[in-house]
């Protein structure tokens, strides 16, 4: 076979040596035998933009041309790159691994091919070699030349700054001017030229050595920033929808993605997709059916032929392939007869093979030199020197197909240890980040736009406000809708110096004024916040360790509210009996003193990692898991106190029961502002605290490999916790029933006995009950053996008034949505009684029945029906063969107002009245993830009418953001319950320009949140999620259980 004379290889230009050989096959599999034939030279264009020559018999399958390459390159990871080119239909497509070249190329002499990127995965980390990640870098700086990854100015001269940085090393103002006047790196560049040299100059700065980045550095910052833009890796495709407009249709490892322009505005994750197939031009994509989703069966997108849409259904099968399954899909049997659609199948190792693969194998070290660098870099490889082969510029097909393969040695977590040492960016293994910003503001004024959103029984009267459309997940036209947040994944965790909106200022921050804590307007330089936050470490460790600090301190401040607050003014009424009172602070006061010492250490030892004191010292500070275990373990002498608080909650319970005077007390200290929640919930904090610190070691115990420093005192922490939380598990259940049937006593009026032993709440909320006046919304209470209906009053009690109780023994239930003509309508059928009922959406319908249907199976196991237990219910006059309609009287309603008068001031603010208003149910297994879903800390908040960011302390529970001017305030200034309300990433047309905002909205309420890290801006998406998406029941229900989870 020929070889091309005296011409440099990829391989010579790099630096390495060649071995004999690399196939994507798996381990004992042998290349096809040689076809026979002519021998045919096709031209490829390497990424840095050089041709090379092969020589491939002319009936040989496109892998063989593709394994030619990356044995050319010595390319391990060869999976992720493909060769397209020019068909002769003036198409781009991808060269089929399977078919004939000679049957793709018609004239491959006159075909140049293109060697480059086909699959981008979601983390660059995943890529073990750093001759792939250079490759991939170059791809990246390819795609900004020729616009195909648009961004905006910000994160184009930061992405540039780091190839600058890889290509001529340290920053050099003459150097950089020259370099940037002969290479043109993206359209326009002149005019980026100070922000490019501002931002190589600070990657010196941000070092403590004042180096700059290695190369293989810089092309890990550079991917990191790139895989955050919208674009990265995105090659559109024209298409039209079904109306007509004209969008781009796209494919990534996520899914298939809608776009209008460069806007992505839908996505279609694999898991929803259930077939995707083309008729002609028309390219269909068939969902799984979805109750929540207003989406059709089918969606169809119209291509401008059948050749553009075969090429991207093609596209769409080796993606899915690619990053879904485990292994390649096996072929299809060949039809005797008649064949019915395209044979296309994808060809190659999936990404799972890759990466098992590449770890599976051993190394060596050779270093190679990169393009415009006189930096070494190290690369891995196995083959040792007696087996490289000298270096050539072709691919003899057939030497050694035997031949050791190339393999790299790079295993995920040696990875993530040297990219932590180096103190240059955060853990590589990483999930999809939010959307990244786009342009620096400048100092901005913030003004008041909006109040805050606080559910409130008199309509809240507030400035006119420009009506935004709901961009609510998947709902509407499929070219309309925005992403939500489940169909993009979870964010990554990123050293602030991959911002692509880092401020080269080094001004210090000013403090903030708030609009909603002053009526003066306050100026804040988004700049400065950048500058303060690439300051702090960027180990997931740190963020975990002040997450530990942030939630303690909410916590010291809900046990002051019984051992100050409630204390005081128990004190100043002279209402509670001494043994009462001992009983409750003599069990509060010492965790209260230990939680105070406790934050002290936290915080000592944040400082230390945060370098605020003593920054020279090295090691030891830098971790968590010692403070941790020290604490848990002298926390286990509390454990006396902590088993008390059963009785605390039942002794108080009935001292308000048995007198008048400490009832109003304690209702009067439930309507000041430092009792945010019920007064029983903070007798219950002690022990969701346990519940919390388990759940904090149990991430970081995922987060250190074995070997770490840290991960031994973690995990025997971890141990300690657990066994605590097991000890009083069972004690939790039953306290948080008690406590939820005490809490729903206080809404409800009419009932004699609600609070009885073996009474279980199960779920409440907002239902339509068809009666002689048609649909009227009523209140729903379902228990283990009875379902209530209520009213609502208009006075200012704010409390439901009983107008009908459903023994569930002997209950059925009917699906009436054709007999009534009401849609998500049932009925419930009683012994006594039937009801028609209807849900507001299907999924609420669902979830009542399955409730439903559960409490009637358990009271099916009962010996027999409970009785009645309500004090003041209307009198059941119907038989069983009267119609199902429930007839309700003006009368009824007119007595429950008039006893409501007689009732003193009630919470208007309680979970019960945020269903009410948002028409939306919970379940006892909601109340018992939002207990476990609690959190705290700084957000900025932003109006979506205004362009300021107002940073406040943000405590998150019971469903609901309470909004503090600092942690150290001792009430709330403002709430916003979160039933009802969509979590979503802002969409670019919204012009949020930041990093780590996230955006929640209830009709006409729109508020953007923006945390201070990715680690943190993932734990609110977390916990908030609990609230805004319902919980789907993963525990059954037993008789026996003490609670219904």
């Amino acid at each position: 076979m020929g070889e091309v004379e005296q011409r440099p290889t990829a391989g010579s230009r790099l630096g390495v040596q060649e071995n004999a050989g690399i196939s994507t096959l798996e381990h004992g599999q042998k290349l096809p035998a040689t076809p026979t034939g002519k021998l045919t030279s096709i031209k490829v264009q390497m990424l840095d933009d050089t041709q090379e020559s092969f020589e491939v018999p002319q009936r040989a399958p496109g892998k063989v041309l593709l394994d030619a390459v990356c044995s050319h390159l010595n390319l391990v990871e060869g999976d992720y790159f493909g060769l397209e080119f020019l068909d002769h239909k003036k198409i781009t497509v991808w060269l089929d691994l399977l078919k004939p070249i000679v049957k793709q190329i018609r004239r491959p002499k006159h075909v140049v091919l293109k060697f480059v990127v086909k699959f981008f995965p979601p983390d660059h980390a995943q890529l073990q070699e750093e001759l792939t990640r250079y490759l991939f870098a170059l791809q990246v700086k390819q795609d900004l030349e020729k616009g195909r990854l648009t961004c905006n100015d910000t994160s184009a001269a930061l992405l540039i700054s780091h190839i600058v940085q890889s290509e001529i090393g340290d920053f050099d103002e003459t150097i950089d001017r020259e370099h940037l006047a002969k290479n043109k790196y993206i359209p326009q560049q002149e005019a980026l030229e100070d922000k490019i040299m501002e931002f190589h100059r600070n990657h010196m700065q941000v070092l403590l050595n004042y180096h700059g980045h290695t190369p293989a550095e810089s092309d890990f910052q550079l991917l990191e920033i790139a895989r955050r833009l919208e674009m990265y890796g995105i090659r559109l495709h024209p298409a039209k929808d079904r109306e007509g407009t004209k969008i781009n249709l796209a494919v990534a490892h996520t899914g298939i993605l809608v776009f209008q322009g460069h806007t992505k505005i839908n996505a279609f994750n694999w898991a929803k997709v259930r077939k995707l197939s083309f008729k002609r031009k028309r390219f269909l994509i068939k969902l799984r059916p979805d109750v929540n989703s207003s989406f059709q069966d089918t969606l169809e997108f119209l291509m401008a032929n059948r050749d553009f849409c075969k090429a991207f259904w093609k596209i769409c099968v080796e993606h899915h392939a690619f990053f879904r399954l485990f292994e390649e899909p096996k072929p299809k049997p060949k039809p005797v007869i008649f064949t019915r659609g395209s044979s296309f199948r994808f060809s190659g190792r999936t990404q799972k093979q890759v990466l098992d693969y590449v770890k599976e194998g051993g190394h060596k070290k050779v270093q190679f030199e990169r393009k415009h660098s006189k930096i070494h870099s190290v690369r891995s490889l196995t083959a040792k020197p007696s087996e490289q082969r000298s270096e050539n510029s072709s691919f003899t097909y057939g030497d050694d197909p035997d031949s050791p393969v190339v393999q790299s040695c790079w295993q995920g977590k040696e990875l993530k240890v040297s990219v932590e040492d180096g103190g240059q960016r955060a853990s590589p293994s990483l999930k999809k980040s939010p959307k990244e910003g786009r342009r620096l503001d400048g100092a901005v004024i913030a003004t008041m736009e909006e109040e805050e959103e606080v559910v409130k029984d008199r309509p809240q009267h507030s400035r006119p406000q420009a009506q935004q459309p709901s961009t609510g997940s998947l709902a509407g036209s499929p070219h309309l809708s925005e992403l939500s947040i489940n169909s993009q994944g979870g964010p990554p965790m990123a050293h602030v110096t991959l911002s692509p909106n880092l401020s080269p200022d080094n001004r210090q921050a000013s403090p903030l004024v708030s609009p909603l804590l002053n009526e003066q307007t306050g100026i804040r330089t988004d700049d400065e916040e950048e500058v303060r936050r690439k300051r702090f470490p960027t180990d997931k460790a740190y963020f975990i360790a002040k997450e530990v600090s942030t939630t303690e301190r909410t916590y010291l401040k809900d046990l002051e509210v019984i051992t100050s607050w409630f204390q005081s003014s128990v004190s100043k009424d002279d209402c509670l009996p001494e043994t009462l009172k001992n009983l409750i602070f003599s069990n509060f006061e010492p965790l209260h003193k230990f939680h105070t010492t406790f934050l002290k250490e936290i915080e000592q030892r944040l400082a230390l990692w945060e370098g605020r004191s003593n920054a020279h010292l090295k090691g030891d500070y830098q971790r968590i898991g010692d403070v941790m275990l020290k604490n848990i373990q002298s926390m286990k002498q509390l454990t006396i106190h902590l088993r008390k608080h059963s009785e605390v909650l039942v002794e108080l319970e009935n001292g308000i029961k048995n007198s008048r005077k400490l009832e109003t007390s304690c209702r009067d200290f439930e309507m000041q502002k430092v009792c945010y929640l019920p007064l029983n919930t903070f007798l219950l904090r002690p022990l969701h605290r346990l519940m919390h610190y388990k759940q904090i070691m149990e991430r970081l115990c995922k987060h250190y490999p074995p070997n770490h420093l840290d991960f031994r005192d973690s995990r025997a922490a971890l141990a300690e916790i657990s066994e605590m939380v097991a000890q009083l598990h069972s004690s939790m259940l039953k306290m948080e029933n008690f406590q939820k049937l005490h809490e729903l006593k206080k809404d409800l009026i009419g009932i004699d006995n609600l609070v009885i032993p073996g009474r279980e709440f199960i779920r409440l909320g907002s239902l339509s009950k068809l009666s002689g006046k048609g649909l009227q919304q009523r209140m729903f209470f379902l228990f283990n053996d009875v379902l209530l209906y209520t009213s609502r009053g208009l006075t200012a009690s704010n409390q439901f008034k009983v107008h009908g109780q459903l023994p569930l023994y002997g209950m059925m239930i009917e699906d009436s949505e054709e007999e009534w003509g009401v849609p998500h309508c049932f009925t419930l059928r009683g012994q006594h009684q039937s009801i028609v009922v209807a849900a507001s959406s299907r999924s609420e319908m669902d979830k009542w029945i399955e409730d439903i249907q559960m409490a009637i199976d358990l009271a099916e196991k009962c010996n027999g029906p409970t009785p009645e237990f309500l004090g003041s219910s209307p009198p059941d006059t119907k038989s069983p063969e009267e119609p199902t309609v429930d007839q309700e009287s003006e009368d009824d309603l007119n007595a429950s107002r008039t006893s409501l008068e007689r009732q003193a001031p009630h919470r208007g603010n309680t979970t019960v009245h945020v269903c009410w208003h948002r028409n939306t149910s919970v379940s006892m297994v909601d109340f018992s993830i939002a207990v476990e879903n609690q959190l705290s800390g700084n957000l900025l908040r932003k109006f979506k009418n205004s362009n300021g960011w107002q940073k406040l302390w943000v405590v998150f529970t019971n469903f609901c953001m309470f909004f503090y001017k600092s942690h150290q305030d001792n009430h709330p200034l403002a709430s916003l319950p979160l039933l009802g309300y969509s979590l979503t990433i802002p969409s670019e047309s919204e012009n949020i320009h930041k990093d780590y905002v996230f955006k929640l909205h209830f009709k006409s309420h729109v508020y953007y949140f923006r945390a201070e890290s990715e680690y943190t801006f993932e734990r609110w998406m977390e916990v908030i999620r609990s609230a805004t998406s319902p919980a789907s029941r993963i525990r059954v229900l037993s008789h026996e259980e003490s609670h219904v989870y």
